[in-house]
């Protein structure tokens, strides 16, 4: 994507005025820092003003600025490593109050999520979890924590689920390998992505798996392989990865497939009442008190 921009200003670079030229010059040595500026604050480090790189947006071929910055960031947020994140991030909170800044990515990241997301998707989702034979569930890092949610509701749900130990990338596949047409797989995977996932989907695929893909866009190399794509935004906070997003994606998933079982569900959880009652598995109010 980076040679598909270079060679985009390389065609024209002769054409552009001597500011363009200084906004083109600055994004290609600093794509990193490039991609989270503002279009005023671009124009600050470069030395025009920020309608001219608003310009400079449109005169290379984008609607605007704020596309031309999608494009960056989709460029090189998956080849970010930890210190380049921080040095992002200095770069955009300088200044900020961190706790306000957090929560207000994350707001922002929620909604881009419910604006974009396809609701086809999503109900075929649901469907092919429900129609499931064997649900297999994947993350691997920072991913692993989502996958390790959605597994721990869904099993209130259904009998088959299994949540893929990738501790070690040559067990993936023994985990995997009886996995088949009648199955689904669902695979998350953000930025950096991880090639254990991307390894473990062409299984999948291969053998013939429903893959549900959730993901941060249609370049994500799981998008790909998706059978059904539920995109959730995502960004970053620091070295930190900001996952409210596609967790609140799972939680919609696993309240619809519930949904669409609702008296089976109703019947479990009676069951379950009964046995974390009598088990005492959660705390009354009157426990602890004299």
């Amino acid at each position: 994507m980076a040679e598909n921009f270079n060679r985009k200003i390389e065609d024209i670079y002769k054409t552009l005025s001597k500011g363009h030229k200084k906004i083109a010059d600055y994004i290609m040595n600093n794509y990193e820092k490039a991609s989270f500026m503002t279009a005023a604050s671009l124009g600050k480090a470069v030395g025009v003003s920020e309608s001219t790189v608003v310009r400079f947006a449109s005169n290379i071929g984008f609607d605007g600025y704020p596309e031309l910055q999608k494009y960056l960031q989709e460029m090189v947020k998956s080849h970010l490593t930890s210190v380049q994140r921080m040095d992002v991030a200095a770069s955009r909170f300088d200044g900020d109050d961190m706790l306000d800044k957090a929560f207000a990515v994350d707001i922002e990241m929620i909604k881009a999520t419910r604006e974009g997301i396809s609701r086809d998707a999503f109900e075929k989702s649901a469907d092919a979890i429900n129609n499931a034979k064997k649900i297999y569930i994947l993350g691997v890092r920072s991913s692993a924590a989502l996958a390790s949610f959605a597994a721990f509701y869904f099993r209130f749900l259904y009998e088959n689920v299994v949540l893929v130990d990738t501790s070690a990338s040559s067990e993936i596949f023994e985990q995997m390998f009886r996995i088949g047409a009648d199955d689904v797989c669902i695979a998350i995977s953000f930025p950096r992505y991880s090639t254990q996932t991307v390894k473990a989907l062409n299984f999948a695929k291969d053998r013939g798996a429903t893959i549900i893909s959730i993901t941060d866009g249609e370049m994500s190399p799981i998008a790909q392989l998706a059978t059904h794509l539920l995109v959730a935004k995502s960004s970053m906070v620091s070295f930190v990865d900001s996952l409210v997003a596609p967790l609140s994606l799972i939680n919609a998933l696993v309240a619809a497939a519930a949904r669409k079982k609702q008296d089976d569900v109703y019947n479990d959880f009676r069951e379950l009442e009964k046995i974390w009652d009598e088990y005492h598995v959660y705390r009354t109010g009157g426990e602890g008190s004299k």
